[in-house]
């Protein structure tokens, strides 16, 4: 019994199974959870760059490219 009170404090409970911190768990669920989805984002748009074609540019008036020509130098024909 002398033997059994001299050692009562000194050995910590449970020092062998302390199992995963809750915070690292949280952690690694949320970090590979954000590493999914960026690499999913990633996937679709190289996906969505080969199969949708370019867009097409709107057409540009005559009176701009008029106006263009003007602003070059060079006459308009037919003036």
């Amino acid at each position: 019994m002398a033997d059994d009170s001299e050692f009562a404090g000194k050995v910590p409970p449970n020092a062998g199974s302390q199992g995963f911190n809750p915070g690292l768990i949280v952690l690694l669920v949320v970090g590979g959870l954000l590493l999914t989805f960026l690499i999913g984002n990633i996937v679709l748009y190289t996906y969505a760059q080969k199969i949708i074609p370019p867009r097409k540019k709107k057409p540009v008036s005559k009176k701009k490219i008029k106006k263009e020509r003007l602003r070059q130098g060079v006459s308009a024909p037919g003036e």
